[in-house]
């Protein structure tokens, strides 16, 4: 009988680590065709993360495009538990909890730096949101390049923009173009080329990448590069349920790899990559593929001083009024002290 109970105890013990060298995680990705997947998603979770893991994990990986499911639908059903860890734009999340608008805040970031002191101050409030709306722990936020403006039209400033039908990253974004004089218009991302060519935009606000790798260029003749659609954070989060059910090992191990081997190194070529998209879409600098021929149009420091002034007095307290509750005083002791902006 020891003996039995001894062989059982072992076989037992076996199937336990068994199970625990097999765990899976379903993983939806951001955009398949952009330079956020191609280059640190999926060779994170396709080789270093498995890697890492000694073969503890391994991962079944998609995007929500190849999916055909719609971006703002990621978080939901993560919460759901149709899968275990999804990534897209936090905007895509927004008509969920307005709140998390203030996660992607225009023009109060103008390089990579700071749009990370930006992002690394609102990460407590970012948390909140994915336990409380989306049943999800974040692991991650990495950013698209800066969202600048594309056009099929002739401007030479700010000011010009005014009275155009222009197509927003976010709502924020929407928001700042309605003060600015334009008017902001919802398109998917996927949908702007044709838009553009059929003049149902003027113009379209996306990251320079992402416009380059989507053939924006085909169909627009001007690039502001200005971050007026802010830095478009993609959110990196696991459902609570999966997470729970880790063991603390595994936990830190997942949180470690995305933190060193995926957000980081993100955020280290954010600033590089701005300039290589924008000399590659222009054709005006050094640009390590091929060159388009977009018109670069320059923005002044006035221009950028008055649209700001405009975000800061009008587009973010009708953020915190829409947000409710205190958002807005959460958001200026964070943010706000993180950027130097005050939110009255």
């Amino acid at each position: 009988m020891k003996f039995t109970s001894g062989l059982a105890g072992l076989a037992i013990a076996l199937s336990s680590t068994a199970a625990y060298a097999e765990e899976t995680l379903s993983v939806v990705g951001s955009w398949s065709g952009l330079p956020l997947h191609k280059q640190y998603e999926n060779p994170f979770w396709t080789e270093k993360f498995p890697q890492a893991s000694g073969g503890d994990f391994t991962v079944n990986l998609t995007t929500h495009d190849q999916m055909g499911i719609k971006g703002g639908d990621v978080f939901r059903m993560l919460g759901e538990g149709v899968f275990d860890v999804g990534m897209t734009v936090a905007d895509y999340a927004v008509s969920d909890t307005p709140a998390l608008e203030g996660l992607d805040v225009p023009l109060i970031a103008t390089d990579a730096a700071s749009a990370r002191k930006m992002v690394d101050a609102a990460r407590p409030m970012v948390d909140d949101i994915y336990a409380d709306v989306f049943n999800a722990k974040v692991l991650g936020i990495a950013p698209y390049p800066p969202q600048v403006v594309f056009c099929n039209a002739d401007v030479s400033s700010i000011s010009d923009l005014k009275g155009l039908k222009i197509r927003a990253s976010g709502r924020m974004t929407g928001k700042l173009l309605e003060a600015l004089g334009a008017e902001a218009v919802s398109v998917s991302f996927g949908e702007v080329p044709g838009a553009l060519q059929k003049g149902v935009v003027d113009c379209a606000v996306t990251g320079a990448g992402s416009g380059y790798s989507a053939g924006w260029w085909e169909v627009s003749t001007h690039l502001m590069p200005i971050p007026l659609g802010g830095w478009d954070p993609v959110v990196t989060a696991i459902n609570l349920d999966k997470w729970n059910s880790l063991s603390g090992e595994q936990q830190t191990l997942i949180q470690q790899q995305v933190t060193d081997n995926l957000e980081t190194p993100a955020w280290e070529t954010a600033q590089e990559a701005l300039a290589n998209d924008v000399a590659c879409l222009t054709g005006e600098g050094d640009c390590p593929g091929e060159k388009r021929s977009m018109t670069l149009v320059p923005v002044s420091d006035a221009d950028v001083a008055t649209a700001r002034e405009i975000l800061i007095t009008k587009v973010l307290p009708d953020w915190a009024e829409r947000s409710g509750g205190d958002w807005g005083k959460r958001w200026s002791d964070t943010v706000g002290a993180a950027t130097g902006v005050s939110l009255n």
